[in-house]
């Protein structure tokens, strides 16, 4: 149980810290090192504001910053759950990506980074914050 009770530390860790300290307030939080750099979103871009937004219980405005983040968490739940299940009944860790998640996981992930930063799909891309 000590990998899952771990994940979900950090998790609630982070969501306590996004809460806490609001990432929409400028300089709260570091800017993205790419996004600082080359002007263009990164895959991450707008997840500690979609952070915020969630534990606020806003949907829709995580789903502004980062719909990508947004659209896994039930994939991250099941997983978890999952490995909850495992660890509770004394199953051994076997399951490993297979090659068609390993292929197009970064597929994805790529895909994503390079709509958001694509005119006419801002929608993709998180509001800029104010400033």
């Amino acid at each position: 149980m000590r990998d899952p009770l771990l994940a979900a530390g950090g998790v609630a860790a982070l969501c306590v810290a996004t809460a806490v300290h609001d990432p929409n307030v400028p300089g709260s939080w570091l800017t993205c090192p790419y996004l600082l750099t080359t002007g263009f979103y990164c895959p991450g871009c707008g997840t500690l504001r979609a952070l915020h937004a969630l534990t606020g219980g806003d949907v829709a405005a995580a789903w502004a910053f980062n719909p990508l983040l947004v659209a896994s968490l039930p994939v991250f739940a099941f997983v978890w759950v999952t490995a909850v299940r495992r660890a509770w009944l004394g199953v051994p860790r076997r399951w490993t990506p297979g090659p068609r998640l390993l292929a197009v996981l970064p597929v994805v992930v790529v895909a994503y980074w390079v709509l958001r930063n694509v005119p006419g799909l801002e929608f993709l891309g998180p509001p800029r914050p104010l400033t």
